[in-house]
């Protein structure tokens, strides 16, 4: 206690404190917003076209242009080496261009390990793995950059541009003593975003004049939601959390009407991938009623120009029916046009360009997936401290304004007063009221200050005097407030990086949703035996892109990159050092 004031002094000043504090934090809008990341207004991927991003990366920074993975958890870049000798004179470009790991002054070198993300799925691939400064959209757009980021840099084909990976858990080398901090984590750790919360939708470039992608850290995006949404909890396997279960799929064209899953399943929705895989039986069904053809030497449904034709005249439309469970209980629907499956696919993956249907023919259940095409017409919410995640139908309205909302913290406690959409003003009602409260809190703070001064005894302190024993009382910077679910209101933060950010009532999370299990297993703190074994560093060539060139060689591969740990990290197990 300092010299000179009372228990009964102090306690008085902190209940103060506590009464203004959030009238403080009101008036000097210390409430982190959501970031508002902007698009490239790039249309590309080798797969697509795909909505692409642009991310700064390096010291001085470089520019390139990433897809986003909402299963991932690092930054990953593509190398020089990732365009060989007989790739396209604008290979380059047309992989969202290259990161020069000699060019950066800030990057930090790690090692070599193998890719793990989506090797269900039978994609493989080495990453140079270090750390760097990366920063989001343009160079001087005013979006976040943060030091000390995990990037890798890839050369291997199967994944054509590089990746911006939003699941926050942290990634760990070799042990779980030194986990490294995600790009959300760390944000949310600065206090940059006001939760470890995010909003995707892939883009459309069937509607309108090509609706862009769009993500928002720390929020959502009204205006990209439809009428209904359903809540998830996470699944108890932590690598496919965002899991769901898919009851049925049909489809109606010409007056008719087909079913095309002939049994639900739980499926993956991960934005790495732009396919969707589905049991054989399902893909068959496809088949039949679509006249697909199975390509065995590309391993794809490749569409040739009469079967265009036929498609793109019967306009078909595709329902997905989502819900907690495979059978029974509500029932969300995701409406897909075919638009969104006409699809162009391109070396390496097949010699000459050619028209596909992004239909991928699944081995087991492990790869059960909604990739980057279902996320066209649907809009997915995150939020990770809560464990759930919300799906909607993706609205397109033409010239609609950006309305983004705040998600909070759930451990946040301050009461907020909501921001107005984009484009308007407070009521004036409301710009008094704010500023009647500010102007009160200095009142009472000067008041306050003048009470003490007076009443606190000016005795000078022994020299002997003992160090305070008691820590002083600290203005603590407050969170967004919420209930357990979110419901939360919001106040006037500062700007995120595009608009302000609003706040109205979540999502309700429905009544019957059924509750997974805790998302977060055991904690094992060694490797499982059966981990894969490191890899060549060229990637790993497989029957489904046999057309393509062998990838070219980086360096060394000491190690294999993990996915997912027990305790929700991803983990880089050792491996001796091997020479190509």
């Amino acid at each position: 206690m300092a010299p000179g004031t009372s228990p009964h002094s102090s306690r008085f000043t902190a209940a103060l404190l506590f009464l203004i504090s959030p009238l403080f934090v009101a008036c000097t809008g210390t409430i982190p917003a959501p970031i508002v990341v902007s698009p490239s207004q790039y249309w590309e991927g080798n797969d697509g076209p795909w909505s692409s991003f642009t991310i700064q990366v390096g010291t001085p920074a470089q520019n390139v242009r990433v897809l986003i993975s909402t299963a991932g958890t690092e930054t990953w870049v593509v190398l020089p080496e990732g365009c060989a000798s007989d790739a396209p004179p604008n290979c380059a470009t047309l992989r969202g261009l290259e990161f020069n790991i000699s060019a950066s002054k800030t990057w930090k070198a790690n090692n070599f390990y193998t890719l793990e993300l989506e090797s269900n799925l039978g994609l493989s691939g080495n990453g140079e793995f270090g750390f760097d400064t990366v920063g989001l959209s343009w160079q001087g757009s005013g979006g976040p950059s943060l030091d000390h980021q995990l990037v890798a840099g890839i050369a291997t084909s199967d994944f054509w541009l590089g990746t911006f990976g939003l699941t926050p858990r942290p990634t760990n080398f070799s042990s779980f003593n030194d986990p490294q901090s995600s790009f959300m984590e760390t944000l949310k750790n600065k206090s940059m975003i006001p939760s470890l919360s995010w909003a995707y939708t892939a883009g459309a470039p069937y509607r309108f004049e090509k609706v862009l992608g769009s993500l928002v850290l720390g929020g959502y995006d009204l205006s990209k939601t439809g009428p209904t949404n359903m809540s998830f909890a996470f699944a108890p396997d932590i690598s496919r959390d965002l899991t769901v279960g898919l009851q049925s799929i049909s489809t109606s064209f010409l007056g008719t009407s087909h079913g095309l899953l002939p049994n639900g399943i739980l499926t993956m929705i991960d934005s790495t991938v732009p396919a969707i895989w589905l049991p054989i039986e399902a893909c068959q069904q496809f088949e039949k009623v679509f006249g697909l053809t199975w390509d065995a030497t590309s391993e794809l449904y490749l569409v040739n120009d009469t079967l265009h034709t036929t498609l793109v005249k019967n306009n078909a439309s595709f329902t997905f029916s989502l819900a907690n469970s495979t059978k029974g209980g509500q029932v969300l629907d995701i409406t897909l046009p075919y638009a969104s499956f006409d699809l162009s696919v391109g070396w390496p993956k097949v010699a000459n360009t050619s028209r596909y249907f992004p239909l991928m023919r699944a081995a087991n259940d492990t790869q059960y997936t909604l990739g980057r095409t279902f996320l066209q017409e649907a809009y997915l919410t995150v939020d990770y401290e809560r464990s759930k995640f919300y799906v909607s139908q993706t609205a397109f309205q033409e010239g609609a304004t950006e309305h983004i909302i705040t998600i909070s913290s759930p451990n946040s406690t301050v009461t907020v007063v909501p921001s107005p959409p984009s484009g308007h003003s407070l009521p004036t009602a409301a710009i008094v009221g704010i500023a009647v409260g500010c102007v009160i809190l200095g009142v009472v703070g000067v008041l306050a200050l003048l009470f003490f001064l007076k009443k606190r005894p000016f005795a000078k302190p022994k020299e002997d005097a003992k160090p305070s024993e008691e820590p002083p009382i600290e203005m603590t910077e407050h969170t967004f407030g919420g209930k357990p679910e979110l419901d939360d209101t919001a106040m006037p933060p500062k700007p995120p990086t595009e608009m302000a950010a609003v706040a109205v009532e979540y999502y309700p999370p429905d009544k019957d949703a059924r509750e997974l299990e805790s998302p977060r297993p055991n904690i094992i703190y060694e490797m499982l035996g059966d981990t894969p074994r490191a890899q060549e560093l060229h990637a790993v060539e497989s029957s489904s892109h046999s057309p393509r060139s062998p990838e070219p060689q980086i360096s060394r591969l000491p190690g294999t990159i993990s996915p997912v740990s027990g305790r929700g990290e991803r983990v880089v197990s050792g491996m001796s050092d091997s020479t190509l």
